[in-house]
């Protein structure tokens, strides 16, 4: 039999049907939901069930020299966790249990296939809820958020997923298994390698479990509050003002008018014909007091304030920040870029987005976590994507490159969330710089001298 079959059926020796070589499946794990496809199927997708079949799967690997690529739900937007030829697919989505929830520690030990909107529903008779969430929580799995740093629409006031992880335990690219972190609040022990773990885009190990911080529910329920601006620029000067004016609110997104039109298309409704929409959410004891003060600064800045009369309102206004991403799919395949840049300086970045439209000839439209100064610059590019990234016109690669250089430029970053994985590698050093990449290449080789662990991601080798 050939040296492929031969190798696999030791693995499926000792996994069983956890070993899935159908090509349906395979062809299924060639993609998330980038826009990318990888040139072919991998060797295998292997869904694990337990600490012990991830290590199992990594000695066998080790022993044959074949990459692995791990992969969660697969909603990742970065290319990150792709599967290619010669590759085997590392699937966690099974692994989803909630194995301990410590109400006095206000903590939760999950394993990683966990979705953030279940574990939200499993604590909250206890008051409690797990803050990170994606814009994507009923879908994506706590392993990817914590692999991928991911952040969403409460970063402003609660941070992204690195804020919410005390501990891990990982698989190593041998099959060691090692416990990062500590269950105690406090934790200076040697150097931060749960930090260096969170972000780390399936390159320096597998997450196989994850001991969470949870927080008390917010009590005094929430307002909402949108403004209309008569551009993205005008908006982003509102929110900055919103933030320089002490009122921290739970959410604060921006949608530039080339979002709203599509939007608008897509849902029929009629959103008016603003340049740009700030939603804001305020919770906490002092929700609806802050939601007027938010008004205040929004009318004070050229804003057409409209308050949420009810919850019903309220959610009908998210379910608008909602239908973004799925506004622009109807129309092709869609390259969700992002990019953040200090707060301060995001008006000249929505400034700079359009003069590239008009230097580039194609659209983007944008939103933003405008509380933490992150952008979501959009390209849609006509037809699915299933010939992969080679299909995307050079223009939209030149322009989004006009993006990415004026976001460093204005002392921002290629990524606020979404990782690095293979859309992005080509801007890495760029942004680091040779010494910083040379660093970040060798912690690499110390966890993964063989480079068997997500091949190509991040450093593109």
């Amino acid at each position: 039999m050939p040296a492929d079959d031969l190798t696999l059926s030791e693995l499926r020796a000792e996994l069983g049907d956890a070993v899935v070589t159908d090509p349906v499946a395979l062809d299924a794990v060639r993609a998330d939901q980038s826009g990318h496809m990888s040139p072919g199927a991998p060797l295998a997708l292997v869904r694990v069930e337990s600490i012990a079949q991830v290590q199992a799967t990594m000695r066998w690997a080790a022993a044959h020299g074949i990459p692995v690529v791990p992969r969660g739900a697969g909603t990742g937007l970065a290319g990150g966790a792709i599967g290619s030829v010669g590759e085997i697919v590392l699937s966690t989505e099974r692994m989803t249990r909630v194995l301990e929830v410590s109400v006095d520690d206000e903590l939760a030990v999950v394993e990683p296939g966990v979705l953030n909107g279940d574990l939200n529903a499993r604590v909250a008779a206890h008051g409690l809820w797990f803050a990170p969430d994606p814009a994507s929580r009923a879908i994506s799995t706590i392993g990817g958020n914590i692999a991928t740093n991911a952040g969403g629409l409460l970063c402003a006031k609660y941070g992204v997923t690195r804020e919410a992880v005390l501990g891990l335990k990982v698989v190593l690219a041998d099959g060691r298994l090692i416990e990062l972190g500590h269950r105690t609040v406090k934790g200076v022990t040697g150097y931060d390698l749960t930090a260096l773990m969170i972000g780390s885009e399936g390159t320096l190990g597998v997450i196989v479990e994850a001991t969470v911080r949870l927080r008390p529910v917010p009590v005094g329920g929430d307002a909402t509050v949108t403004a209309g601006f008569a551009s993205a620029q005008d908006a982003a000067r509102a929110a900055s003002a919103v933030v320089a004016s002490g009122v921290q609110p739970a959410i604060l997104e921006l949608l530039d008018a080339r979002s709203l039109a599509a939007i608008r298309a897509h849902l029929g409704d009629d959103l008016g014909d603003a340049g740009g929409m700030l939603l804001v959410r305020t919770d906490g004891p002092g929700a609806a007091a802050s939601a007027d003060a938010v008004g205040a600064v929004l009318r004070a800045n050229g804003g057409d304030v409209r308050v949420a009369a009810d919850r019903d309102e309220a959610e009908r206004l998210f379910e608008v920040r909602r239908a973004f991403h799925p506004s622009l799919a109807a129309l092709g395949t869609v390259l969700i870029e992002d990019v953040a840049v200090p707060r301060s300086a995001l008006a000249g970045m929505f400034a700079a987005i359009e003069r590239i439209e008009r230097e580039y000839g194609v659209e983007i439209p944008t939103v933003a976590h405008a509380g933490d100064g992150n952008l979501h610059p959009n390209f849609v590019v006509p037809g699915p994507a299933d010939a992969g990234l080679a299909e995307v016109p050079e223009v939209v690669w030149a322009a989004a490159d006009a993006v990415f250089r004026e976001a460093l430029r204005l002392g921002g970053t290629l990524t606020g969330e979404h990782g690095v994985g293979t859309l992005k590698r080509r801007w890495l050093r760029d942004e680091l710089g040779d010494d910083v990449y040379a660093l970040q290449r060798a912690v690499k080789r110390v966890f993964d001298p063989d480079n068997l662990l997500n091949p190509g991601k991040v450093f593109g080798e």
